[in-house]
């Protein structure tokens, strides 16, 4: 699975808008929206605050494991 569809899907698993997470990264909707889209690049510290948020592992949200593992905290 690609990343744009897991953020989407754990965003939607979490009966989030779209608004709601681009608050959370602190950037406009429509970015936010872009990054589910493919049309633009998600940025690494987004990603790690997303996998924080989440409470799931980068391996998980880059689609490179299908385990929800947790975030590690240290």
């Amino acid at each position: 699975m690609h990343y744009t569809e897991r953020i989407r899907d754990l965003r939607e698993d979490h009966d989030l808008t779209q608004t709601d997470i681009a608050n959370l990264l602190h950037i406009g909707q429509r970015t936010y929206a872009d990054y589910e889209l493919s049309k633009t690049r998600i940025p690494l510290d987004s990603i790690i605050i997303l996998a924080k948020h989440y409470n799931v592992s980068m391996d998980y949200i880059c689609g490179c494991s299908n385990v929800k593992n947790k975030f590690p905290t240290e």
